[in-house]
């Protein structure tokens, strides 16, 4: 997610953070390479032009040139523009009576099925009461999907494809306020392009229902033209917010940067993935740390929740409290590694990092890093409870056995220990000092 704008503005900055003080003309150099990177990243040029002035406005003003630290009260500015740019964080509309209908839209391919499949899951995990409703008949998979995806995350799916998908929502309505149900999620079919037969029959469903939200679900990979169509919906629907998917995929992000500058549509949330999981509440502070470069603390500790969740309390803390002082085991370590996985891509978490160490972990492939976990999972599986939990038994037959049964070599094993031991030297030492230097590794 924003890889490419993130790395340029990583670069202009770190200029400016080397100079003691700002002159109008750094500043305005500044921005003429920040206003270049944000159009590459396909940012709509009137959303652009309107940033830079703001920016600059402020930048070659009384806050900067009285600032201690010029350079970072420049990057502190950007950050507050791109966040007023993005717009405020708007939740869902879950007031009135219920049951409550949220409307699912957009084109074919969008990703409107998966959508509403993560959104249902999201809401019963916030105790609502879902039913899904499979209102796209004319996609062959379409109805299956979401009844798979139903069978997945224990909720009721209704379908029938002998109905139109009005009379199917209106049914389903219907079922829903007898049958105890809080919230409906409606899908509904997508075309290739905005035409009339899919509007009329949108406007069809939203009159039956009378939704509280009605979510636009748009692929943030198609760039500019995530714009029209958003526009397009707009005019013809009452719409009320955006679900942006394939967030994951989109290196350069200029549609979700512009989209609610250019359509006034708040985005509601993102996508962030393929799992079920992988749908996040927008958040226009977290987004706008993740595109300069500042990782995302908060969206790093709720994955590590997710991961520790069923997790006895007593037995987190145990093994937070023997990881900070270094004296875990190697059953500890793998404990650990088996946890990260459960967070997500380790790309996506890579991207979360702050500072040096964030800067750091995107220079790095993931796929060798999901290599080298495969191997130190591999290598302490072949060893013994009682190898795992005292290192020290690793003479070198033991080594020799080890690595046979990991199909790996010894030179393997031993880099496996190294890493072991310099990983808890390290958190003795930042035991010892109190957390210092901690902060150096974060920037």
């Amino acid at each position: 997610m924003f890889e490419t704008l993130t790395g340029r503005l990583n670069k202009i900055f770190d200029q400016l953070r080397r100079r003691g003080k700002l002159s109008e003309a750094d500043v305005d150099a500044a921005m003429k390479e920040v206003r270049l990177a944000l159009i590459e990243a396909d940012v709509h040029f009137s959303v652009v032009k309107t940033f830079i002035a703001r920016v600059r406005e402020r930048a070659v003003g009384a806050e900067v040139s009285k600032a201690l630290n010029p350079g970072q009260q420049v990057i502190k500015i950007v950050n507050e523009e791109i966040i007023s740019m993005l717009g405020e964080p708007v939740g869902l509309n879950l007031t009135g009576p219920k049951p409550r209908v949220i409307m699912m839209v957009g084109l074919q391919g969008a990703g409107k099925t998966t959508a509403a499949g993560k959104l249902a899951r999201l809401m019963k995990a916030k105790g609502e009461r879902v039913l899904l409703v499979a209102g796209d008949p004319y996609r062959p998979a379409a109805v299956k999907q979401l009844q798979q995806l139903g069978e997945r995350i224990d909720v009721e799916v209704e379908a029938d494809i002998s109905i139109t998908p009005p009379q199917l929502a209106k049914r389903a309505l219907d079922k829903a306020d007898k049958g105890g149900f809080s919230l409906v999620i409606v899908d509904t079919a997508g075309r290739s392009q905005l035409d009339a037969d899919l509007m009329g029959e949108l406007k069809a469903i939203h009159a039956n229902v009378n939704p509280v939200d009605t979510l636009l679900v748009i692929d943030s990979m198609i760039g500019q033209e995530a714009l029209n169509i958003a526009q397009g919906f707009k005019d013809a629907i009452n719409l009320t917010g955006l679900i942006l998917t394939k967030m994951d995929g989109d290196s350069r992000g200029g549609a979700a940067i512009s989209i609610r500058s250019v359509t006034g549509v708040p985005i509601k949330f993102i996508g962030t993935g393929e799992k079920l999981d992988a749908l996040e509440m927008y958040d226009p502070s977290r987004l706008s740390s993740r595109i300069l470069g500042m990782g995302d603390m908060i969206g790093l500790i709720e994955k590590a929740e997710a991961a520790f969740d069923g997790q006895d309390m007593d037995e987190q803390a145990r093994q937070a409290q023997k990881m900070m002082k270094g004296s875990f085991s190697l059953e500890d370590w793998l404990d650990q590694m088996k946890q990260m996985k459960k967070m997500g891509p380790l790309s996506q978490i890579m991207e979360m990092l702050p500072g040096q160490m964030g800067q750091a972990a995107r220079g790095i492939d993931p796929k060798v890093v999901e290599k080298s976990f495969k191997q130190s999972e591999a290598i302490i599986h072949s060893m013994t409870l009682k190898e795992r939990r005292d290192p020290d038994l690793l003479n070198a037959s033991r080594r020799r056995r080890i690595a046979a049964g990991a199909g790996m070599q010894v030179q393997d094993v031993n880099k496996l220990i190294k890493q072991f031991r310099e990983t808890q030297k390290m958190m003795k030492m930042f035991q010892k000092t109190g957390g210092k230097g901690l902060g150096r590794m974060f920037g």
